[in-house]
Formats: structure tokens, sequence, C-alpha cells
């Protein structure tokens, strides 16, 4: 009896011998129409219950994922002169925004299998369910997807724009483009060693629409009739506007 608690306590220990402890410099995101972004300081420490280790450093891995949403991916060809879709993938979750920030190269502080079990990295993040039409190598098209969206500034990866301190403070800044999606923003930060999680940690930022912005977007999607008439009830009073003004110029 005393052999196998013994063997729990080797087992278990190790897996509590350091923690993260964690910061956020703001846990909500107003979006509003003058928004133009923002930046979130994401910071912490390492909580240890033994002394740190020189032979393996840890390492850090901070992630921050927006609202998944499914995504079909296009293939053009050009067919009798004219550019025209071809085969397409259905990719099942594809983050709207995506970033990734570590304190070394990612081939350095996380194997490929933490990599696949946790799904850290940007070609993991992507789920594909496969091509339609008979189409089955889904790899050259979820690259595609992140060739866009890291143009379009919603998928970074910073490798070594995570600060960390004597093995125990770490800071990180991650900024977020101007079209932020409404939802949750899960926050991931990974201690590794040797290419192993050793710990992880999960928060959330929430991103909504404020005041007037938000009324019309709930109109928008909740009463869709209603924000119709408004929408066709306000161009009909613009041109009416427009029409009265321009007359009255005329006059003079």
């Amino acid at each position: 009896m005393r052999w196998l608690m013994l063997m729990f306590a080797l087992v278990t220990g190790p897996a509590w011998a350091e923690e993260v402890v964690l910061g956020l410099s703001r846990d909500k995101v107003a979006i509003t129409a003058t928004f133009e972004g923002s930046d979130i300081l994401i910071f912490g420490a390492v909580k240890r219950e033994s002394p740190i280790q020189e032979k393996e450093p840890l390492e850090v891995v901070v992630s921050v994922s927006g609202p998944s949403r499914p995504v079909t991916v296009w293939r053009k060809e050009r067919q009798l002169g004219i550019w025209v879709n071809s085969e397409s993938v259905e990719v099942d979750g594809a983050p709207s925004f995506y970033a990734v920030a570590s304190s070394a190269p990612l081939s350095e502080v996380l194997s490929e299998g933490e990599d696949l079990r946790h799904q850290i990295t940007l070609s993991r993040a992507i789920r594909s369910s496969g091509a339609l039409h008979g189409f089955k190598d889904t790899r050259a098209y979820t690259d595609a997807l992140i060739r866009i969206r890291e143009k379009q500034g919603a998928y970074t990866v910073n490798e070594g724009g995570v600060v960390f301190d004597e093995q125990t403070l770490f800071r990180t800044s991650i900024s977020r483009p101007a079209n932020l999606t409404e939802g949750m923003y899960l926050t991931r930060i990974c201690l590794t060693r040797g290419g192993q999680i050793v710990s992880e940690y999960d928060a959330f930022i929430d991103g909504r629409k404020v005041g007037l912005e938000r009324w019309l977007y709930t109109l928008a999607h909740e009463r869709p009739r209603w924000y119709g008439l408004m929408s066709l009830a306000i161009a009909i009073a613009a041109g009416w506007g427009a029409s009265a003004i321009f007359r009255v110029l005329q006059r003079r």
C-alpha cells in the first residue's frame, strides 16, 4: 500500500510543481463605429513548489483565438479565358482571429505530438473536413486560407514575442484588427519544457458591440424585417432631403 502511494505521489507531484498565474490588461473589448483595433497585454508568472530546473528551462506559448466559423475555400481555374471556381474544401472551423506568440521558436518549444494534441499552431487550429467533388488534398486549401488571413492581419505568429524574465515573469502584447468579430476570445497560456506542456491556463476576453452599434446589430439579426423597413425609410428620407436641397440651390 505504501509503495502504491509513493508511486502515485511521484506521478502526480511534478504536474503541480509549476503553474501559470495569469493577468490580462482587459477582459472586455467594446466594438464601436470608431473602433480601430486594440492591443491586449497578457502577463503572468510561474508559481513553483520546487526550485528552478537549470538543465531544461521553461518556455511560454500564448495563443488567442476568436470565434470559429465554417468556411468554404475555392480553387480558381482558367477556363476558356475566364477564371471560375472549380474545386473546394469545406473547413469545419476556422478562427476569425488567431494569434500565437512564444518565448522561442515554436519548433523548439513545442513537439509535434503536443501540437497535435492541443492544436496550438495555425495549421493545427484550422479543422478541415475534406474537399467537395472528390478532391482530397486539403493542405493547399488551408494554407491558402492562412495566407489570406495573414495578409488581412487576422492571423499572426510572433516567435520570440513573449518576454520571459528569470524563468518566472512573462508578458506579451497581442494586436487585434479593426474588423474584430463579436464573441468570446479564448486566451491560452502554455508552459513547456523539452517540448512538452507542463501547465496550461485558459481565460476568455469578451468582444462585444456597444451603444448604437449593438442596437443595430441586434435589430438586423433578430428582427431583419424591421431592420429592412428602417433602412428603406432612411434611404427614402435621405433621397428626398438631397432632392429638396438640390431644388433650393437651383432656385438661387
